[in-house]
């Protein structure tokens, strides 16, 4: 997917360094950009992280140093003295500890990020450099990179080849919680791909039970060039407080690599991208910033919290100007209801309401308040993040989009089509969704008891029907649903637009 993506940098580029000059990497052309591998000391690495609080790129901002120790304090003979290492070479001088792994996550499940699929497609040598450096000061020999995209999963092959390096690669399924932890550790050690629903810290128990460091594609790209630069020069750029630069991928198209402290507003006008009605940040998890809020963002974490956005996964996704705010909001929530892992109430129950809030929000019977209870059912209750994520996207667009819904009160819309313009993946054409042949149903009211998350009954006792996606957790219910209608109204039909109805 790299090809597809326009790559650029504001103030000069670090991990997209050569990008000027060549598509992708290979080793020799790495070698001549980057230079040879230069691996520290645990301890050295350790203090370096510190020195620039290198922060996990993959969303949740965990600091690199802190959960490098916690893998280190678990490892049995952690690596030697620094030295400069061909990349796949092998210290003589250092330990070896087979019993913790290094994983890169490389998944990236949300539809609107590209930037580690560019990275891996363009510098795949940059990420393993990176891996490398924890792997022999960690003392392991063992490293996993966990991809979602054949492209990726081609060029991490071809680079792994070039390096003579053990390492293994595993391909993800592509879905929105795929790139959660516990679900990258599950399919690495060939569970089903989803959240384990109970926190199990990778470093005590991850790859085939073993302490694992598992980070973002980036982080290990951004621990690469801190070797090579130091701290010192990497805190060159960006802030005192958030050194370094990160990337971006902005509009889903457009990978940018900016330092920290860029403001927002010159990010959208590299791209020459207007903010529109407001700025989703942070990705589907994140939060929608109105177009005040968006004019004072600044691209750090402090930045982006002093009005109430997130840096997340590098995310940004301006709306646009002539599409409806609420429908796009209504779109995007009811594919996150779809993309659950279905393992608790707040999932299985609590998402599809929130659709149904912003359902009858946008045909101006509902209320803002409804919405709001809804997204507070469950809250800090779920198996994973996902419930609280789409929560804070949906509660932070009712704010941002404040003028619109009153629209959408007083008239039933606000006068706009919904374009669809924020991203979701190309239909496979294997999607289904329910649906009701009104000729035959007789409102018995069995479709609502078996599947009450994609099936309520009105006031007088006939089906109403989210209009989603079945989740795959749900498919064999709504198969169940579909055999015992009475009066055969109940259809599954194709996700694609004109697509055949099937019985199930």
């Amino acid at each position: 997917m790299s090809g597809v993506h326009t790559v650029s940098n504001i103030g000069g580029p670090r991990l997209t360094l050569g990008f000027d000059r060549f598509d992708r990497l290979d080793l020799d052309r790495h070698l001549a950009v980057h230079g040879r591998l230069r691996v520290p000391s645990l301890d050295d690495l350790v203090r370096m992280a510190e020195q620039v609080d290198m922060r996990g790129r993959g969303g949740a901002g965990f600091p690199f140093a802190r959960k490098l120790t916690a893998v280190a304090s678990r490892v049995k003979h952690p690596g030697g003295d620094p030295a400069l290492l061909l990349p796949g070479e092998k210290g003589s001088d250092r330990g070896s500890s087979e019993d913790v792994v290094v994983v890169v996550n490389g998944a990236e499940g949300e539809p609107g990020s590209a930037k580690d699929k560019v990275l891996l497609g363009r510098a795949p040598h940059l990420v393993l450099d990176g891996a490398q450096i924890v792997a022999t000061a960690l003392g392991t020999q063992r490293i996993v990179l966990a991809v979602e995209s054949d492209e990726a999963a081609r060029s991490v092959r071809a680079a792994i080849g070039e390096r003579r390096m053990a390492a293994r690669v595993v391909r993800l399924t592509e879905r929105f919680i795929s790139g959660e932890s516990g679900a990258v550790i599950r399919a690495i050690n060939g569970e089903t791909p989803i959240p384990p629903g109970v926190k199990i810290r990778a470093a005590e128990s991850g790859v085939d039970g073993y302490p694992t460091l598992l980070s973002n594609t980036e982080t290990f790209a951004q621990l690469a060039v801190l070797v090579s630069l130091g701290p010192d020069l990497y805190a060159s750029a960006g802030t005192d407080d958030e050194p370094g630069t990160t990337l971006l991928t902005v509009g889903g198209t457009a990978v940018v690599e900016a330092p920290y402290g860029t403001p927002l507003r010159d990010v959208l006008k590299h791209c020459d991208v207007p903010p529109g009605p407001g700025v989703l940040v942070g990705g589907y998890h994140g939060t929608w910033l109105d177009p005040a809020g968006a004019a004072r963002a600044v691209l750090s974490r402090s930045g982006m919290r002093a009005v109430g956005g997130t840096v997340g996964a590098g995310i940004v996704l301006p709306l646009g100007q002539g599409t409806c705010p609420l429908g796009e909001v209504t779109r995007i929530a009811s594919y996150l209801a779809a993309q659950s892992a279905g393992q608790c109430g707040p999932c299985r129950l609590g998402l599809p309401d929130v659709v149904r809030a912003l359902n009858a929000l946008s045909d101006g019977g509902g209320s803002v308040e409804d919405v709001r209870r809804a997204a507070a059912i469950g809250r800090g209750r779920g198996a994973c993040t996902h419930p609280d994520g789409t929560a804070r996207f949906v509660l932070s667009a009712v704010e941002a989009f404040a003028a619109d819904i009153r629209e959408h009160r007083l008239g039933g819309t606000c006068g706009l089509p919904t374009f669809g313009v924020l991203p979701l993946p190309v239909p496979t054409g294997q999607e289904g969704r329910v649906a009701i042949d009104w000729s035959r149903c007789d409102g018995h009211g069995l479709c609502a008891y078996l599947v009450p998350e994609l099936i309520q009954l009105d006031r007088y006792g006939f089906p109403v029907v989210l209009g989603s996606d079945i989740p795959s957790w749900m498919e064999r219910d709504v198969q169940k649903a579909v055999a015992m209608c009475p009066a055969l109204a109940l259809r599954v039909v194709g996700g694609v637009p004109g697509g055949p109805a099937r019985r199930s």
